[in-house]
């Protein structure tokens, strides 16, 4: 501990996390320039290549002749300064090229993967008569996009138009036939991804707009895995506040790296920001494969045999209970293995470390913390120290973490829990709601503009960052909610395979919640002598009101499926205020 944290006891003066980095490193300046200069500055040899994408590899080159041609494209279509433009892809290397092209132009990407009513919505917002997706876009989705937006006409992208076909394994080619309507959109006045960058080729009109790292470029959504998804706005400003605090550390190696990214789709900001841009900006050959199923994530893990992968919960889930994983495979390729989207307890992440020390993974196993509002990342992991209470790793070097009490900017203690704030590089220009923007962006005395997550955790004296819960749910009577509280209280209990909470609203108490527990038994576990050793290991306050037995853990958009749990309680359980 040093002189100045003893002193002042504020993770936000002491920043006690740094200690952890180099010195070399400690005065980290975040460049202020567009996404493609600092693209083209990280690097120089342009001839490399920098995506694979199912048999083929693109260049920086490619990419760059590519996003001009895309750009003039634009333009010849109507898009200037300012203009938003919605995109429904996948991570394929297109969407990197468009990206790079609404810079070019000024405007910006609105990205979205959600329901039919989210899409609908998000192409009102963008104003555009114009949107890109894929081929397997059905027709009823086009009628009633046309119906209820303002849109005139589709660009529709093949999963194939980059790759090559003959190279592809036989379940990626059935998980894209799998996709297919039975009607695909097919107005006339559509166009092909080869037709639109047609479009540039006689385009001779101005189509460069003054470069600003400031202005509005990528919109994305928030997962919506706890309530309604929220647009968030980022610029290149914003999104290279986060990627440049990772790229001394990806490109550490003294060999280039392998990144394998699967299936979690642009629309979010940690894959478009930490999970492609970053990768590609520390000079490390990204593996695109997005039409992966996730319960074949095992063999896309032994087809690659990648440095890195970002994992999540579930994909870890997927590869321990795989038996298609010989017990003697080694994962010693696997430089880089640690997960984030949702915080794991305790039984969670040992069986994910022994699972990869079983098949001699070299990597620390890690867990991340961050959010699209915050860019994405906040922290880094902290290998010397253990993940224990719902560790989250250490906040990046030019970022600041800091608890406070809830509702109000008066910064707590060491080991006090309140509401998680970052300062620093990497914050949103906003929500598309001014209101739900004051919220979340506040000015501090301290002069620096904080982003209140609506998390709540507490700051350790070590420089770690300890996320418990997503909100402050209590029950009638008193006492706090935190499902990672309770889930670690019995997450070894005998008999229990695995289990987890959802809170609910209480029906009879007007802002207050009730706890709901589902189970999965282990084979042959008495189901209530199970249920009472849970029931031993919690506080009255977090005694569930009623235990549910499933064969195994649901997940939604990829997270635990607390959300859609939670609205099929509060459907069934009659309120009587």
């Amino acid at each position: 501990m040093n002189k100045q944290c003893k002193a002042t006891g504020k993770a936000s003066i002491d920043r006690p996390w740094m200690k952890y980095y180099p010195e070399s490193l400690q005065q980290l300046q975040i460049p202020h320039c567009s996404l493609t200069d600092y693209l083209r500055q990280n690097n120089a040899d342009t001839s490399i290549p920098v995506i694979h994408y199912y048999g083929r590899e693109l260049t920086w080159n490619d990419l760059f002749r590519q996003a001009d041609a895309a750009a003039k494209a634009l333009c010849a279509l109507g898009f200037k300064e300012g203009d938003r433009i919605p995109t429904f892809l996948q991570a394929v290397p297109e969407h990197v090229v468009l990206l790079l092209a609404a810079e070019k132009i000024g405007a910006a990407l609105i990205c979205r993967d959600g329901t039919l009513e989210e899409s609908v919505v998000a192409i009102q917002n963008s104003k555009s008569p114009v949107l890109f997706a894929h081929t397997y876009l059905s027709k009823a989705e086009e009628d009633r996009f046309r119906a209820e937006t303002q849109l005139e006409r589709i660009v529709t992208l093949s999963p194939y138009a980059s790759a090559d076909r003959s190279k592809m394994p036989e379940h990626i080619t059935a998980y894209i036939d799998s996709l297919q309507p039975a009607e695909p959109a097919c107005a006339p006045e559509n166009l092909t991804w080869d037709q639109f960058l047609a479009l540039g080729e006689g385009y001779t009109g101005p189509w460069e707009a003054p470069a600003d790292p400031d202005r509005p470029l990528f919109c994305a959504y928030t997962s919506g895995s706890t309530g309604p998804s929220k647009q968030v706005i980022h610029s290149a400003a914003s999104m290279l506040g986060v990627i440049h605090q990772m790229t001394p550390f990806t490109a550490s190696l003294d060999f280039r790296l392998t990144w394998l990214h699967t299936i979690l789709p642009p629309s979010l900001v940690a894959v478009t920001v930490t999970m492609i841009l970053s990768p590609i900006s520390s000079g490390n050959l990204l593996i695109l494969d997005p039409f992966c199923d996730v319960q074949d994530l095992d063999l896309e893990l032994m087809r690659y045999r990648p440095n890195c992968w970002a994992l999540i919960p579930e994909f870890i889930e997927v590869l321990m209970r795989s038996p298609r994983i010989p017990a003697d495979y080694s994962m010693d390729y696997l430089y880089a293995a640690g997960v984030g989207a949702e915080p794991l307890n305790i039984k969670q992440i040992e069986r994910a470390e022994a699972f990869l020390k079983a098949h001699h993974c070299p990597a620390h196993f890690s867990v991340s913390y961050g959010m699209s509002e915050g860019g994405s990342g906040f922290t880094l992991p902290c290998p010397t120290q253990p993940l224990t209470d719902c560790c989250g790793g250490m906040p990046m070097i030019a970022t600041t973490l800091a608890a406070f009490a809830k509702g109000t900017q008066q910064e707590l203690g060491y080991g006090e829990v309140g509401e998680l704030c970052k300062t620093g590089p990497g914050l949103m220009l906003g929500y598309d709601d001014p209101e739900s923007t004051a919220q979340a962006l506040q000015w501090h005395p301290d002069g620096q503009l904080w982003l209140h997550t609506g998390d709540y955790g507490y700051m350790a004296e070590n420089g770690t960052v300890h996320v418990l819960s997503r909100g402050f749910p209590e029950r009638f009577g008193g006492g706090r909610l935190f499902v990672m509280e309770m889930e670690n209280r019995i997450a070894f209990t005998p008999g229990m395979d695995d289990g987890f909470f959802v809170i609910a609203p209480d029906p009879e108490h007007e802002g207050y919640f009730l706890p709901y527990l589902y189970l999965v038994l282990e084979q042959g576990a008495d189901q209530a002598e199970v249920e009472q050793a849970i029931r031993n290991a919690l506080e009255p306050h977090q005694q569930p009101v009623e235990v549910t037995l499933i064969k195994e853990r649901s997940y939604f958009h990829f997270k635990t499926n607390r959300r859609e749990l939670a609205a099929e309680i509060a459907a069934r359980v009659p309120v009587t205020v």
